[in-house]
């Protein structure tokens, strides 16, 4: 598990002074730092259909091209001022997805992917806005870092309709990065970086949803499960003045029936779990070609030569009340005081032996679950 070298920061300190506050630049914050993926490997990532994967590029005059994959050729490019950026390695690198473990004092639902680019000389993506947090780990190579602070005077630029870009901003930290440097980004900062050789940056984006999404989310659910079918009632209602007035108390009235659902915590609960695994990127899920069944499983765990492993960038959490529930890639898995053991340790995607295993046997309950996560292709075996 990689942790980050704070100096005289801790992660209390971070949250409080920087968090959605303001950038920083932490310089070794993982020394020794070895690429979880080459540069050769990332190409061929962004030769498979599944994967999103883009090139962005420009003549060293302000005029940009973006292209997207899946590649098959990439000399085309040339030696200099081009950017592969390829979304959600960590779903199928499992060595890319452990840099996740460097920001466990946050979350993990918060965490979106960890999207890897490699540059040549002068490659960039322009300045740009990010709504989002991110952390970018120096990889091989240098490259320079601007960031700005937020400033609602810089325009939005367009150079190429799939690239958004802003206009020039006064930087705040002004660094070059070199392997084992991370750099935090708030939202909304301004920033801009170009490679001064070829180089590897891993950048470890969160989840942000937007209000739209979680309405129409939840309006989804509500939908699917014929849960917003009740009408609404207004029995204690007086005689009114104007009969084309819409008041205060039918306005209270109608948007605390709107909140109906919402505040009931086994529906919004379920939707939440549900709505923040759901993965936003292919995943490489390892469905059976059979589905197990439970005596399987367990004669699987007489076997000390393998290991039970999970999906690479697979997202899974835990919520407790009102009822104990697991919830995998937007599933969901009841949970009993005999399974949350269990379901912790799925939660946290490190390999597990059978040894490990065996003492969860000895309750059904706990072999169904296994069972389960295995059929639908979140677990798998491996020898």
């Amino acid at each position: 598990m990689m942790e980050i070298s704070w100096g005289d920061l801790t992660p209390e300190k971070f949250l409080q002074e920087y968090w959605q506050k303001k950038p920083l630049l932490i310089k070794q914050a993982v020394a020794n730092f070895q690429d979880t993926i080459e540069a050769d490997e990332l190409a061929g990532l962004a030769m498979e259909q599944e994967i999103e994967s883009r090139i962005i590029s420009h003549d060293g005059n302000n005029q940009w091209q973006v292209k997207h994959g899946p590649f098959t050729d990439f000399n085309q490019f040339g030696d200099n001022n081009w950017t592969l950026l390829v979304q959600a390695v960590n779903n199928w690198s499992r060595e890319t997805n452990q840099l996740l473990s460097l920001v466990n004092f946050i979350p993990r639902w918060r965490v979106d992917d960890v999207m890897v680019s490699f540059s040549t000389p002068d490659g960039g993506v322009g300045a740009h806005l990010d709504q989002y947090d991110v952390f970018i780990l120096q990889g091989e190579g240098r490259r320079r870092w601007q960031v700005g602070a937020p400033d609602e005077s810089l325009t939005t630029l367009l150079p190429h309709p799939d690239l958004k870009q802003v206009s020039a901003f006064t930087p705040i930290i002004d660094e070059i990065t070199e392997p084992g440097d991370l750099l935090y980004i708030p939202p909304n900062h301004p920033h801009n970086g170009v490679a001064i050789e070829n180089s590897l940056n891993f950048s470890i984006g969160f989840q942000a949803p937007n209000s739209q999404d979680l309405w129409s989310g939840f309006a989804d659910m509500l939908i699917d499960k014929n849960l917003g079918e009740a009408r609404f009632a207004d029995k204690d209602r007086n005689v009114c003045n104007d009969p084309s007035l819409l008041d205060e108390n039918d306005i209270s009235g109608l948007q605390q029936f709107m909140l109906t659902q919402v505040n009931q915590p086994d529906v919004f609960n379920e939707f939440a779990g549900k709505f923040l695994t759901q993965s936003h990127h292919a995943l490489e899920l390892l469905i059976p070609m059979e589905p197990f069944e439970p005596s399987y499983v367990i004669e699987l765990l007489d076997n000390d030569e393998i290991h039970l492993a999970s999906v690479s960038g697979v997202k899974a959490l835990i919520i407790n009340t009102p009822t104990p529930q697991l919830f995998i890639n937007g599933e969901v898995f009841n949970l009993s005081e005999e399974t949350k053991q269990l379901a912790i340790k799925l939660t946290k995607s490190e390999p597990l032996t059978t040894k490990e295993l065996k003492s969860f046997t000895v309750c059904l309950k706990n072999i169904q679950l296994l069972t389960s996560v295995l059929n639908k292709g979140y677990w798998f075996i491996e020898e």
